[in-house]
């Protein structure tokens, strides 16, 4: 789950379809959104347009390209373009560089580079996830998520999602007066170490 900009909303990873670049959860987006009306985002694996239209048709609010955001930019700029903001970009960042394919390897394009590339083709959202924090309990890197909004919030307008390590509320309440547009919460979530309602809480008072 994440919030961004006080609302609520349910982020989905299809980590098989990241890995072998076969998306697979059209029916569970489908059914997701019938049955609980929440606004529903989805990433891994979607690197043609055929993907993204029936992720859309399916019910989904937002769909985050990932890998082909390296490899194929032509591509992700051409679905930014006709999409708008029903399309999202997500980078998965090791020692400055871009990981790809469900983390399994390092490309050779910079953070920097990708985030230039993807605020030029017109990319609005950007999930950035810390892979060194993710998943590790161990608590976010503010420093990193403030300077990305220095330098592509303030400058370019391109909302930044924090993703990775998300432990307490006080992440939560650092990462909010960071300026980021949204926060995942997944594992701290599930753990019961963060209340979906005082994390948004949080959001909409910061914002306040």
């Amino acid at each position: 789950m994440f919030a961004e900009k006080g609302a609520e909303y349910l982020h989905l990873v299809d980590l098989d379809g990241a890995r072998l670049g076969q998306p697979g959860c059209f029916d569970t987006v489908e059914r997701i959104v019938s049955e609980t009306g929440l606004r529903v985002e989805i990433g891994g694996g979607i690197r043609t347009e055929e993907t993204v239209e029936k992720y859309l048709e399916k019910g989904a609010f937002r769909v985050i390209l990932g890998t082909v955001c390296v490899t194929d930019p032509e591509f992700t700029e051409r679905m930014a373009k006709r999409y708008g903001d029903r399309i999202a970009a997500g980078l998965d960042a090791r020692g400055g560089m871009v990981a790809i394919k469900g983390w399994k390897e390092v490309s050779q394009l910079s953070l920097d580079e990708a985030f230039s590339r993807l605020t030029d083709s017109g990319i609005s959202t950007v999930i950035c996830t810390d892979i060194s924090k993710d998943g590790a309990m161990a608590g976010i890197n503010d420093a990193f998520y403030r300077d990305l909004v220095g330098r592509y919030t303030l400058k370019k307008g391109c909302g930044i999602v924090a993703s990775g390590g998300v432990t307490d509320m006080d992440d939560v309440r650092r990462l909010a007066s960071a300026g980021v547009s949204g926060i995942i919460i997944g594992r701290s979530l599930y753990d019961g170490r963060i209340r979906l309602e005082d994390a948004l809480k949080a959001v909409q008072s910061e914002e306040k």
